[in-house]
């Protein structure tokens, strides 16, 4: 066999080869993925993630939804003072309420924020604006926007929201 035809037959080979692995590849399905999927799975969520583990909201964030989360950020958790951190891990009502105020019922896309009052799932309203690109809630910006998930979308914020205080 000539260098020629075995550099053909490798070639074909090679083809051959790439082109398998190609439509293997379209033919795997991947499993959606839930908000409480991707947030377990974002590596600067991982407070956030153990809080809602804890509280046990992370099942209503595999729920249907959809939900949109104001996700605070593992920095954002680091600036609440020790001691806030302290009663909220001692009182589940109160550290439900935070996480609550975090979450909206429905998808809000960044693009789709007008300047307005949201309710959020605590039922405590809350403001959300828009400039350009640059969108906050309250008085957190949002750091990195439309994490999408199969059941709404996260949005990364820098600061931890409190609710206002019911009278």
């Amino acid at each position: 066999m000539s260098i020629h035809a075995t550099f053909t037959q490798f070639r074909r080979t090679l083809l051959v080869t790439a082109l398998v692995a190609a439509v293997a590849g379209c033919a795997t399905v991947s499993k959606p993925v839930s908000l409480a999927e991707t947030i377990a799975s974002t590596p600067s969520l991982s407070t956030l993630n153990g809080l809602l583990v804890s509280s046990g909201l992370n099942a209503t964030l595999q729920a249907t939804g959809p939900f949109t989360v104001f996700a605070p950020s593992n920095d954002a958790f680091k600036a609440v003072p020790a001691k806030t951190m302290e009663d909220l891990s001692k009182h589940p009502d109160k550290l439900k309420s935070v996480l609550t105020y975090h979450v909206v019922a429905g998808k809000l896309m960044a693009a789709d924020v007008k300047n307005s009052n949201i309710t959020t799932v605590n039922g405590a309203q809350a403001a959300v604006s828009k400039a350009g690109d640059f969108v906050t809630v309250e008085n957190a910006a949002v750091t990195r926007p439309d994490l999408v998930a199969s059941n709404g979308v996260a949005h990364i914020v820098d600061t931890v929201l409190m609710p206002p205080v019911k009278k």
